[in-house]
């Protein structure tokens, strides 16, 4: 079994969430994390871009979504890449 890069955009649920304290529990939730960064969207809106190494088995990143649209704060996560590491 491999390994794949997933990056997931994580939209907080507005802009007074305090995206250091998010960024904390984005990490103790997805251990894998490799790089997070700050996205602006707008009208002081910022969303968290994450990478992140995960196993490639099947409903991996399914779990990975609805993990962390668990966390207090975040309005959505969605994946919007995989590729092979």
């Amino acid at each position: 079994m491999g390994s794949v890069a997933v990056i997931v955009r994580v939209m907080p649920e507005s802009p007074d969430v305090n995206l250091d304290e998010l960024k904390k529990a984005l990490k103790q939730k997805l251990p894998g994390i490799q790089d997070m960064r700050e996205e602006p969207i707008g009208f002081g809106l910022k969303a968290i871009k994450l990478a992140a190494v995960v196993n490639d088995a099947g409903g991996e990143t399914d779990a990975i979504e609805r993990l962390l649209n668990t966390i207090p704060g975040v309005e959505r996560a969605e994946i919007i890449e995989v590729t092979l590491t």
